[in-house]
């Protein structure tokens, strides 16, 4: 992934909370023709550091094994996980300035990818533990209290349909797209543009930007 130098930041805080924060990634391996991409759940493996640097880590994940994407994977792929943190479109209509004056709308977004080597999960006790260990996570995090205890079995009864596989980190690459080569004026205008969506769905890259310092008025840019 291209990381221009202005929107990079080297806090490895930062990408963990994209990463614990949204989970959904984008498996990609090579294909035949064209990559494979798949949309899966991909976590911090049980028992790994909850901080410090992201490389020498693991990540476990889970995709059905009838997905051609699975049948094409094999011990040792070297794989692209890609998570995407908020994001929103920016209209040069809250630039500063004349209507008329030069700009083009763009958009500030998020992406935290992380490479590696898979080890493929082979056995049914494993998988069912890559399973529960998700569904727990994702429950703490995002559920209302659900236990699993009484749907163990029918976890059981799915895992033969389940691949699940962990991810060895060797390298990340982070793309915190803020506005941060514009002025403060500017940043405070698109900032309050996102703050104003009555969808709610630009508040979380207006909250990010203020977080990272941007804009009138918020705090010294940590990075």
């Amino acid at each position: 992934m291209f990381v221009p130098s202005h929107y990079r930041i080297e806090d490895e805080a930062w990408h963990r909370r994209i990463i614990d924060g949204h989970p959904l990634a984008t498996l990609t391996t090579n294909g035949a023709l064209a990559p494979f991409a798949t949309r899966l759940p991909a976590l911090v493996a049980p028992g790994e550091p909850e901080s410090g640097p992201l490389a020498g880590t693991e990540l476990v994940g889970h995709l059905n094994r009838a997905n051609p994407h699975w049948k094409a994977l094999a011990e040792g792929t070297y794989a692209r996980l890609m998570f995407d943190g908020p994001g929103g479109f920016v209209t040069p209509a809250v630039y500063p300035g004349a209507p008329g004056d030069p700009a083009a709308p763009t958009w500030n977004f998020v992406s935290v990818h992380v490479c590696g080597r898979l080890r493929l999960v082979r056995g049914p006790e494993e998988t069912l533990e890559v399973v529960r260990w998700t569904a727990a996570r994702l429950e703490d995090r995002f559920g209302a209290g659900w236990d699993q205890t009484a749907s163990v079995d029918y976890f059981r009864r799915i895992v033969p349909g389940v691949g699940a596989f962990r991810l060895s980190i060797e390298s990340v690459e982070a793309l915190f797209k803020l506005s941060q080569e514009k002025p403060a004026d500017v940043q405070e205008s698109v900032i309050r543009r996102y703050e104003a969506d009555a969808s709610g769905a630009g508040r979380p890259i207006a909250g990010l930007m203020r977080e990272a310092g941007m804009g009138q008025g918020s705090p010294a840019c940590p990075f």
